[in-house]
């Protein structure tokens, strides 16, 4: 998948299988459209952290000849500390995830899902990320402006979908765009375009960049005292299918616990940690719920043994994957 404020981790959640968005850099995005070049990264999505292990060993490593952003740093072995367990690790509980908004089966699926790591004898640490109130508004402004200039390409001449019989060329540009965006990706498009506008530049998006700068510090300074960062990965389980359409910023807010991992470049990982309760006298079903693991620059391998480390504990999910294993 790709990740560029969590189209990795958010569905992986609200499927009920693991997925994990490596550092920026870390593997290359040839192939990938563009949508925002400083947030967008390549990752896996799998049925457990140890075959999330084995697609990121074959997804990472340099490419200087096709995306000039993958780093040539060295790719450990994820298979080879997956079962070092997690004792002595120091996790960092960031209070803004754990404020209003969030649905109570999320906040007591994932407090149960701390107490199990802090039993496997990890040190649950309290932190703080202050800077998270702005992370929603900082990402709509980067990753639209990003997007308004990435997505000019598709114009029915070089790239994307051309519109038949237009009447001049600029019918041709024009319909060819209206014809092969969606809804949404036209807000961003707009959006973008003018937060990047003569006179606006320096009020948004320059403003914006500061923020992100300030978000980046706040993850360093956290990780100077814990080894990972953990919380859920929506406020909320899976909606139904165009339930957002109506209310676009109500949309944008449930990416509120994805997207400071991109702004800041760092690894995200979500893995099952339970279940929503049905309602009683509806046709409610069971809904997943994801745990995210958020770790330091290159710490894939931490935040993967931490995932491993807790699906052990969950002896209906070890079955399973035991017997589709054997199958």
């Amino acid at each position: 998948g790709t990740d560029t404020g969590g189209s990795i981790r958010q569905p992986a959640a609200f499927c009920g299988i693991t997925g994990i968005k490596p550092t920026y850099g870390r593997a290359s995005r040839y192939g990938m459209v563009a949508f925002a070049s400083s947030l967008d990264q390549a990752g896996p999505m799998a049925r457990s952290a140890e075959d999330c292990a084995l697609l990121l060993s074959a997804l990472c490593g340099p490419d200087p000849d096709r995306d000039s952003t993958s780093l040539d740093v060295p790719v450990p072995d994820y298979l080879a500390t997956l079962h070092d367990g997690v004792k002595g690790m120091k996790l960092g509980l960031p209070r803004e995830y754990f404020g209003d908004g969030i649905d109570p089966g999320v906040r007591h699926t994932v407090e149960k899902a701390i107490a199990k790591l802090r039993d496997l004898g990890a040190e649950i640490v309290d932190i703080s990320l202050p800077h998270t109130e702005h992370a929603v508004a900082t990402y709509y402004i980067i990753a639209p402006a990003e997007a308004s200039s990435n997505l000019s390409r598709f114009d029915g001449i070089r790239y994307g979908h051309r519109t038949k019989q237009p009447a001049d060329i600029a019918d041709l540009y024009r319909k060819s765009r209206e014809e092969g965006f969606g809804p949404e990706v036209k807000r961003r498009i707009i959006l973008g375009t003018h937060v990047l506008s003569s006179g606006y530049y320096d009020a948004y998006y320059g403003r914006a960049q500061k923020v992100r700068t300030l978000i980046r510090q706040d993850f360093e300074n956290a990780f100077q005292t814990v080894d990972a960062i953990i919380s859920p990965v929506a406020p909320s389980p899976a909606r139904k299918i165009g339930a957002g359409a109506a209310d676009p910023l109500h949309e944008y807010l449930s990416d509120i616990f994805t997207l400071s991992a991109n702004l800041a470049g760092i690894p995200g990982l979500s893995l099952p940690c339970g279940f929503t309760n049905p309602k009683p006298g509806t046709q409610s079903s069971k809904l997943p719920i994801g745990l995210q693991l958020l770790g330091k620059p290159f710490g894939e391998e931490t935040i993967r043994k931490l995932a491993h480390a807790y699906e052990q504990t969950l002896s209906d999910w070890a079955t399973g994957a035991r017997a589709i294993g054997a199958a």
